[in-house]
């Protein structure tokens, strides 16, 4: 938690780490927010929302990586997505049940602002510019991951670890070299195949000269093959 005696070097209207939506209010609205609100440093492989408790607050990611999450019936995890900076999580009960449905887990260190619902909730009724803001993310999200599942469902496994090779590329990191935040199991996880099958692949694109790995280091050197492997699945 920060010292309150800090808390003014991280208030909402001078923050440099704004959402899309938050760019929308005026002075009076940011200080409401800035009001009902904390912040909070949270350490790696911490949890930070489970299923099934009540949603008090939104939180909004300022830095850092997070992975929403289920556990399936036979007890092993399902990654939906790797949620990033300026992001906000806890929209998809925030108007139905107020229970929250995904778990939650920091992938890196993270730095994040607990929203009280109630402030969220009226700023979204009385600001439509912040209302539209946050819809529009929500859609896009959605879309997003839904247009992700269906590919990798029609997909074997050299298309789907091709598929979270171009993901983490081009949605995570916006780069070609990046160090990849999960661990083998975790990769398998997200795209559905088993930690042996997963290294497997990694190795063969490596060898082949599609990526080059050095630990959690990954470069991508031929992204048209890369391309093509995932389209073809």
């Amino acid at each position: 938690m920060i010292r309150e005696s800090d808390l003014s070097r991280y208030k909402c209207q001078t923050c440099r780490d704004k959402s899309c939506a938050t760019e929308k209010l005026g002075m009076e609205e940011l200080n409401l927010i800035n009001n009902h609100r904390y912040i909070s440093d949270i350490r790696k492989h911490t949890n930070i929302l489970n299923s099934g408790s009540p949603i008090s607050h939104i939180i909004y990611l300022r830095s850092g990586f997070v992975k929403e999450y289920i556990i399936s019936k036979d007890g092993k995890e399902q990654i939906l997505q790797i949620i990033l900076p300026h992001t906000y999580l806890g929209f998809a009960s925030l108007f139905g049940d107020k229970i929250n449905h995904f778990l939650y887990s920091a992938l890196t260190d993270l730095k994040v602002c607990y929203i009280g619902i109630e402030v969220f909730t009226d700023m979204i009724k009385s600001n439509g510019n912040f209302a539209f803001e946050i819809l529009s993310s929500v859609s896009r999200e959605s879309l997003n991951n839904f247009h992700r599942f269906i590919n990798l469902s029609n997909k074997k496994t050299f298309g789907r670890i091709a598929e979270m090779l171009l993901y983490f590329s081009r949605v995570v990191f916006s780069s070609s070299n990046f160090q990849i935040p999960l661990t083998r199991l975790e990769i398998a996880e997200m795209v559905g195949t088993s930690r042996e099958s997963t290294g497997r692949v990694l190795s063969k694109f490596n060898n082949e000269g599609i990526i080059s790995i050095s630990g959690k280091k990954i470069k991508i050197k031929d992204i048209r093959k890369l391309e093509k492997i995932s389209r073809l699945g």
